[in-house]
């Protein structure tokens, strides 16, 4: 088994071993997701925004069960799914984190067992949340995905601690939000329907 100059090897072997190749693309099927995530509605109206920096993770990883191959480096790793219909009844919860960044959130699939969910706002940048709280895991799919696969402690969102903040920047394309900037109220995954 070859490697690439892509991934480390702790995050390499887990891909190909999960079926992913250098060149894989099924648009296909990532068209078929965002149809199905633009198409749903909450019983309370939210809806879920789907951008290009999503669907090319689906097209490129779309369907994979990633599972790690060693120890985690500062954790336990994380099993990572890429399919965003398992967020496909959180649109409030992706909407609420979206707002409390400045930036439109996606679905992208789960990490661990299922008990979190993986995100990535219009910047590329990648979250996971869960109930104990939202997690920034880095810049891109796949600093994100190494961080996961590697065992690499993410960044906790928090909520602002001054009493009297100022709305906040948007923040730049490609430089990391503001682990602050969170809302006050989590926006860990809630059933919707």
């Amino acid at each position: 088994m070859s490697t690439t100059t892509r991934f480390p090897v702790a995050v390499d072997d887990p891909l190909r071993t999960a079926g992913w190749e250098p060149g894989r693309w099924d648009i296909r099927q990532a068209e078929l997701w965002a149809d199905t995530l633009r198409a749903h509605v909450s019983p309370a109206g939210h809806r879920h925004a789907v951008f290009p920096a999503a669907v090319e993770v689906w097209a490129e990883f779309g369907g994979l069960d990633i599972v790690p191959t060693g120890p985690g480096r500062h954790l336990a790793p994380s099993t990572v799914r890429i399919d965003p219909l398992t967020g496909l009844h959180a649109a409030r919860t992706f909407g609420d984190l979206g707002r409390a960044l400045a930036t439109e959130i996606c679905p992208l699939g789960t990490d661990g067992e299922g008990e979190a969910l993986l995100a990535i706002d219009a910047q590329r940048r990648v979250y996971s949340l869960d109930p104990t709280g939202d997690w920034y895991l880095g810049p891109d799919f796949d600093t994100a995905l190494s961080a996961l696969l590697m065992g690499l402690t993410p960044t906790k969102l928090t909520a602002p601690t001054n009493p009297n903040p100022t709305p906040a920047a948007s923040p730049a394309p490609a430089s990391p939000p503001d682990p602050t900037a969170s809302s006050a109220q989590s926006t860990a995954p809630v059933a919707e329907e």
